[in-house]
C-alpha cells in the first residue's frame, strides 16, 4: 500500500505560477501508476494531468499549455507546475495512485475510478 502527500498549494493571483508536489511513501517492490486530478467547490472530482511508463502526458483540455507534470521516480515524487493560472483553477488538487504490478503499464488514465489511493489534497487558490 502507499500512502500520498501533497504539497505546495497556497494563494496565488491570476496569471501566476505554483508548483505543486506529492511525496508517496510506503513503496514496495510493486509499481504505481499516479496523477493529479483537482476538486472546485460544488463539483466533481476531475482528472488534470498524468503520466504513462513512457513518460507520455496527458492533460485535460482545461489545462493543456499552462500545466507540466513531472515524475522523480528517485525521490518517488509527482510534481505539478502550474503557470498562467486562472481563478476557475481554484480547487483541490489530489494526487492519486493505482497499484499495477511489478511488471504492469501505466496508461495515463485521468478517470477517476482507475485510482485506489488518494492523497488528502492541497488547495490552490488564484485571485483575480
Amino acid at each position: 500500500q502507499v500512502q500520498l502527500q501533497e504539497s505546495g498549494g497556497g494563494p496565488v493571483q491570476a496569471g501566476g505560477s505554483l508548483r505543486v508536489s506529492c511525496a508517496a511513501s510506503g513503496y514496495t517492490s510493486r509499481k504505481y501508476c499516479m496523477s493529479w486530478f483537482r476538486q472546485a467547490p460544488g463539483k466533481a472530482r476531475e482528472g488534470v494531468a498524468a503520466i504513462d511508463s513512457d513518460g507520455t502526458t496527458r492533460y485535460a483540455d482545461s489545462v493543456k499549455g499552462r500545466f507540466t507534470i513531472s515524475k522523480d521516480s528517485a525521490k518517488n515524487t509527482l510534481n505539478l507546475q502550474m503557470t498562467n493560472l486562472r481563478p476557475e483553477d481554484t480547487a483541490l488538487y489530489y494526487c492519486a495512485a493505482e497499484d499495477v504490478g511489478p511488471g504492469g503499464y501505466c496508461y495515463a488514465s485521468l478517470v477517476e475510478q482507475d485510482y485506489t489511493y488518494w492523497g488528502q489534497g492541497t488547495q490552490v487558490t488564484v485571485s483575480s
